[in-house]
């Protein structure tokens, strides 16, 4: 089964064009209008939909461990 993206607003848009054009299914923070979403809403949102977030920012992987940690 393909993986579907979340990309956060920390990914350069040529990075998601890219994955676009070899049939990666996207979905981007800007273009949902989420980028303003404090990050433990934005991982919610990504979850909710089925996606897996993409992000450089660090604060996630903490955001990520405690969710993992909690169930």
């Amino acid at each position: 089964m393909p993986v579907a993206l979340y990309m956060n607003v920390h990914i350069p848009m040529p990075i998601t064009r890219q994955l676009r054009l070899r049939g990666v299914d996207v979905a981007t923070a800007v273009e949902e209008g989420t980028n303003r979403m404090p990050d433990d809403e934005l991982l919610q949102v990504a979850t909710d939909s089925g996606r897996v977030l993409f992000t450089h920012d660090i604060r996630f992987k903490a955001l990520a461990e405690r969710w993992q940690r909690e169930g």
